[in-house]
């Protein structure tokens, strides 16, 4: 029986990531963006937010999920800045936006409930560069619509000079 349900949820699972709207982005990692770019993606994404309104957190990590920059709004709920880590990790990791996960989730696929650290709410964004995954923006404490808004504005804002860190070179 046990083997049953592992081999159905596995299934689901795999029915689930299959789906167009799901298609992870095919670049590969990059050097790991650096802490002026994440700075200005995430105030970008603040000033957004501020323009409407909307009271935000906002997390940049880099391509493995490890956070580079956090900032949040006076006000905003204390929730949304471990959200806003999430939405930014799940980008990352997936190599996908969030909204894909809320539109299958929507959209009846379920099993995507049961995948560790995907976050099913708009609002993570991978952050490419050079056609490589540097690392996602992530933010939360609006609606879900408003939270993507703000972290596409966040991407926007950078160029494909100024995003990685520069390699460490010892001598």
């Amino acid at each position: 029986m046990r083997i049953a349900q592992t081999l159905l949820a596995t299934l689901l699972v795999t029915t689930a990531l299959s789906l167009p709207a799901l298609a992870q982005i095919p670049n590969p990692y990059g050097l790991p963006i650096g802490v002026d770019a994440a700075k200005r993606a995430a105030q970008a994404a603040l000033a957004e937010s501020k323009k409407n309104g909307w009271t935000v957190a906002a997390a940049v990590v880099d391509a493995g999920g490890a956070l580079v920059y956090f900032e949040r709004i006076d006000g905003t709920q204390s929730g949304s800045s471990e959200v806003a880590q999430a939405k930014a990790r799940s980008a990352a990791l997936f190599k996908r936006p969030t909204k894909a996960f809320e539109d299958a989730l929507v959209g009846g696929r379920q099993a995507i409930l049961s995948l560790p650290g995907a976050i099913p709410l708009d609002g993570g964004i991978p952050i490419v560069v050079g056609d490589k995954i540097v690392g996602a923006i992530g933010v939360s404490g609006a609606t879900s619509a408003q939270d993507g808004q703000c972290a596409a504005a966040g991407v926007a804002v950078l160029d494909s000079k100024s995003a990685p860190a520069k390699p460490v070179v010892k001598k």
